[in-house]
């Protein structure tokens, strides 16, 4: 038996297991100071990130800041 969740990041299906979105954003090579967060169709503040856990059928768009003139 999996404890794996379906997640839907940035558009693609993918597996992961039930986790802080912050792990989440590691796992995904992502630099969580360096990203904003969409979750479920809402703009995620970093200051609720530690305690937001990634659930079935959550919808994540996750955006990269890049500098530069």
């Amino acid at each position: 038996m999996s404890d794996k969740i379906t997640l839907v990041i940035n558009g693609e299906t993918r597996s992961c297991l039930p986790q802080t979105l912050p792990d989440l954003l590691q796992q995904l090579g992502f630099n969580p100071r360096l990203v904003a967060v969409e979750y479920n169709g809402e703009i995620l503040h970093r200051q609720f990130w530690s305690e937001t856990k990634v659930q079935q059928g959550d919808r994540l768009e996750i955006v990269t800041i890049v500098g530069g003139g």
